[in-house]
């Protein structure tokens, strides 16, 4: 399991009961005409590479995080979606960027976690506990 990985599962089972949290899953395949063969193997006739999943820069946790509305709300933009791009060294790159601006743009709460206290730090945010 990579170092980044197994930081999102921390994170994940650190934020169970305060947020509904989702793992975003990408993934490369084949596509084409299927033959199974006796022997269990698979035939893929005038195969075709895809992907499947989200837009590049979709971060890595997505979910909601409930906030109680106020009188001190109103006239205010409110989100309570909130994404985590999660990195254990690596960079954030122009496209993941720009989907955590376009969030936070937006009344979401979006940023980069590189720690649990990153996380909790974004759903408070999200919250109106900051």
């Amino acid at each position: 399991m990579s170092k980044e990985h197994a930081l999102q599962n921390t994170i994940r089972n650190a934020l169970a009961g305060e947020c509904l949290l989702f793992r975003a899953n990408v993934g490369t395949g084949w596509t084409g005409e299927v033959h199974r063969l006796p022997n269990g193997d698979v035939l893929i006739k005038n195969p075709r590479p895809f992907t499947t999943g989200l837009p590049p820069g979709f971060g890595d946790t997505f979910g909601l995080a409930a906030r109680i509305i106020t009188a001190d709300d109103v006239g205010t933009k409110l989100g309570v979606y909130i994404a985590g791009e999660i990195k254990a060294g690596a960079r954030v790159t122009d496209k993941q960027a720009a989907y955590l601006r376009a969030i936070n743009d937006n009344g979401g709460a979006a940023d980069v976690w590189r720690s649990v206290d990153d996380a909790v730090a974004t759903i408070a945010r999200a919250k109106g506990k900051v």
